[in-house]
């Protein structure tokens, strides 16, 4: 018997809770974003069960959403939840393929927000790829820049000798080489170090001490944040 609607947004809620530990608001953004599509397949008169969504029941869906809501920003929200949903279908072997995964989100242009609320930083957090090469490098970006309170220069300029783990801060030289002490969280510690032993077996390190390198083995820049 194919998974119903109801019973794929109850299990779906409770991976968010219990395996990803997300926040209560961020649970039910994600949950309002998969209830749009079953408003799509209801409206449309479609008889469309979770295990059985194509890739073009999605682009469909977007057309139908898009067509309310312009804002790229509020499309892109919502596709990022739809995506989760079915990752999290594939990873509980109710579907064989994931009909979101070539799902391309609208341009929204390379701004990235000075201030995120929890929700958000959640979401951005767990739309990471962690099987690319660089994702635990990507969670540990975000866990220290918004954890800490960085400057996008500040995060790409720490250095491996910056990080205390006793103490729990790091030592953060911002604007004329001024230092300054900032509090770590164990949790950011935690990304850091998942991501220092990938960042061991790049084949190239040209700065030892630098922190965050991309996949070249060179220090990131200011513009590969923001992409």
């Amino acid at each position: 018997m194919s998974l119903t609607w109801k019973q794929s947004f109850r299990n779906f809620e409770t991976y968010l809770r219990l395996e990803k530990s997300l926040s209560e608001n961020s649970i039910e953004a994600y949950l309002n974003d998969v209830v749009k599509l079953e408003k799509f397949f209801s409206e449309t008169g479609s008889e469309v069960t979770p295990a059985i969504v194509t890739y073009s029941d999605l682009k469909d869906f977007l057309l139908w959403y898009g067509s309310d809501n312009k804002n790229t920003r509020t499309q892109s929200r919502v596709l990022s939840g739809v995506r989760a949903f079915f990752r999290f279908l594939l990873i509980e072997g109710e579907i064989d393929e994931n009909p979101a995964s070539l799902i391309e989100s609208p341009k929204i242009g390379l701004k990235l927000p000075e201030v995120l609320s929890v929700m958000e930083i959640d979401r951005m957090i767990y739309e990471i790829d962690l099987s690319k090469p660089e994702g635990h490098r990507n969670k540990a970006i975000i866990e220290t820049l918004y954890g800490c309170g960085l400057r996008v220069s500040e995060l790409v300029n720490l250095r491996l000798t910056d990080i205390h783990y006793d103490e729990g801060f790091v030592v953060v030289t911002g604007k004329g080489n001024k230092q300054r002490l900032v509090p770590v969280s164990s949790k950011a510690l935690k990304e850091i170090d998942i991501y220092k032993q990938d960042r061991n077996y790049l084949p190239v390190i040209h700065d030892q001490n630098v922190l965050f390198l991309n996949r070249r083995g060179s220090k990131l820049t200011r513009a590969m944040i923001f992409t």
